[in-house]
């Protein structure tokens, strides 16, 4: 054996042991970490049935108890909580739910299963030998009920934003600054909810989002400083040909608005306004056109023409008197331009009244005050003119009945008994009234029979009137205007329309039926009338029937009641 062949052969001998070494380090290593493994899994097997210590859920001590001790005890402290009412806050406004309602509850089995179930993850099993302290429960919910409930309490729970608003009173801005507004963040309100529901102390605080006005702060404040500071700092004088007048702060307030437009504020000055009072400061401004009128001349309808005249431009007024309060100068000069009418000679001539489309007339009685009371309404509405579309008001027409405006008192029927009154009477216009309008086939907005027959008036077929409550109402729904024309004359009440021939109209009264008999009754009123009575009590029904271009148009019917004139004795029923 050479040298060279002993060194190897002594490396070899020495290699050996090294090698044998090495391998019985790592079986034993291997050893060592499946006994580890296999204690720290048996050690987590032997806890998983046990709550770790010092473990609270929601404030419920359940720590070391087996998994069904705590399941009990949570149940028993928390399960009830869904049906009592949820207080939900946002900002300084309150409201509840019901947990319940939108399937809001505790969840005790994935609650307890979360602490007890067989887990290698080091945190549990340090959570057994050190305690788990406070632990989140688990909820259940229904997201879509719950966001569903929400937005029902927006309007309860969220502060609209305040719009920034400048209007004047008295000369006076009054200024309304802007203000954010609060909303509920629902996104984040409904995971919010299901987290802290059993944990936090109620109300619970919803998370916000923030709405801002369209018109800020800012906006108002440079309305305030470049239009209502100007507009307010004195009057305006304003020049129309040889004529000054000033406009006061008030004056000038009264026609202004001052109106958001795209979250800036701009000054509107309403010219109209600003000319009627001028007109009112200096009549002799006021010189506007005249409207034609329909009037009865010589027995028929004639037209007076309208007339044009020279008045203040409304627009270059308003125009004129902005820039003058707000660039200081206080001053502005306006011309006149053409006033037409409002109501031209042409448009009356389009209105087509030229025929008689229906007239009816009652007879007067022997009372010669009652007389003059019908004497003075149908002056006071005779040429009332009736356009298409525009309805009559017998109460509107006559204006207020009073004896400053020439009406007296005379003999009225008032809950079911005789009296008197300023005016008795008029309804005997109304009920001629009425007439004119159902044979001209107007539409019958309202009207009232009487509670007792007047042998005067067609049975069924007429309107008292009681001002203020009992009013007799007529549509004019033709494409025609109708000219109303009243008089008295031989004995009789006469209402005649005046207009183009438009519907044809039939009627039918029945025969009477329900026939009551008078009774005596007493009266303790101390303005009592006697009264002798007589006459029977009856129902009846009128029919009236429309036609238009030789086809039925409409079909109306109405049912009255009149009660018999019974034998009034005024005093107490024996």
């Amino acid at each position: 054996m050479t040298e060279e062949e002993d060194v190897t052969a002594l490396a070899h001998f020495e290699a050996e042991p090294e090698k044998s070494r090495g391998t019985r380090v790592a079986v034993w290593t291997t050893i060592l970490v499946a006994l580890l493994a296999f204690g720290y899994a048996g050690t987590a097997w032997y806890l998983q049935d046990k709550v770790p210590n010092n473990t609270t859920v929601a404030g419920v001590p359940i720590g070391g108890l087996s998994a069904p001790e705590a399941a009990e005890r949570l149940d028993a402290n928390l399960g009830s909580l869904d049906d009592d009412p949820l207080q939900l806050a946002l900002a300084d406004r309150t409201a509840t739910i019901i947990p319940a309602s939108v399937g809001l509850g505790l969840d005790v089995e994935a609650t307890v299963d979360s602490l007890t179930s067989f887990s290698l993850d080091p945190r549990m099993l340090w959570a057994h030998l050190q305690g788990a302290g406070d632990v989140d429960p688990v909820s259940t919910v229904d997201e879509d009920a719950l966001r569903v409930a929400l937005e029902s309490l927006r309007p309860e729970l969220e502060i609209e934003p305040v719009e920034g608003q400048i209007v004047f009173a008295d000369g006076v801005a009054q200024v309304t600054d802007a203000a954010d507004g609060v909303h509920i963040d629902l996104e984040n309100a409904v995971p919010t909810i299901v987290e802290t529901w059993l944990t936090d102390s109620e109300p619970i605080e919803l998370p916000t989002t923030t709405v801002e006005p369209a018109v800020g702060q800012d906006a108002v404040d440079a309305a305030v400083r470049d239009i209502v500071e100007p507009l307010t700092a004195g009057p305006v004088n304003v020049t129309v040909g040889e004529i000054n007048q000033d406009l006061s702060v008030a004056d000038i307030t009264a026609a202004a608005v001052v109106e958001p437009v795209d979250g800036v504020f701009q000054l509107r000055l309403d010219g109209q306004a600003l000319r009627t009072r001028l007109a009112e400061l200096q009549p002799d401004l006021s010189n506007d056109g005249k409207d034609a009128r329909i009037l009865i001349q010589n027995g028929v309808p004639a037209i007076i023409p309208s007339e044009a005249g020279q008045a203040i431009d409304v627009d270059g007024l308003a125009t004129a008197v902005a820039d003058a309060a707000l660039s200081g100068t206080r001053s502005a000069t306006v011309g006149l331009a053409d006033a037409e009418a409002e109501f031209t000679t042409e448009e009356a001539q389009a209105l087509g009244v030229a025929q008689e489309v229906s007239v009816f007339s009652t007879p007067l009685t022997s009372d010669d005050v009652r007389t003059q009371n019908l004497i003075n309404g149908t002056r006071i509405i005779n040429n009332t003119l009736v356009k298409p579309g525009e309805t009559f008001s017998l109460i509107r027409a006559l204006g207020p009945v009073t004896e400053a405006r020439g009406f007296v008192s005379s003999g009225v029927v008032e809950n079911g008994f005789y009296s008197h009154a300023v005016g008795g009477g008029l309804s005997q216009l109304s009920t001629t009234t009425y007439n004119a309008a159902y044979f001209a086939g107007m539409d019958l907005v309202e009207h009232k029979p009487h509670s007792r027959w007047f042998s005067r008036y067609p049975e069924g077929r007429e309107a008292t009137m009681w001002v203020p409550s009992v009013d007799m109402k007529f549509k004019n729904s033709t494409p025609y205007g109708v000219l109303v024309q009243a008089w008295v004359e031989g004995g009789r009440v006469w209402v005649r329309f005046w207009s183009t021939p438009y519907f044809r109209v039939e009627t039918n009264t029945s025969a009477r039926y329900n026939i009551t008999q008078p009774q005596t009754v007493y009266n303790s009123d101390p303005e009592c009338l006697p009264e002798s009575g007589g006459q029977s009590g009856f129902s009846v029904k009128v029919t009236r029937w429309r036609y238009l271009d030789g086809a039925q148009f409409d079909t109306e019917s109405w049912n009255w009641t009149y009660s018999p004139w019974n034998n009034v004795v005024c005093g107490t029923a024996p």
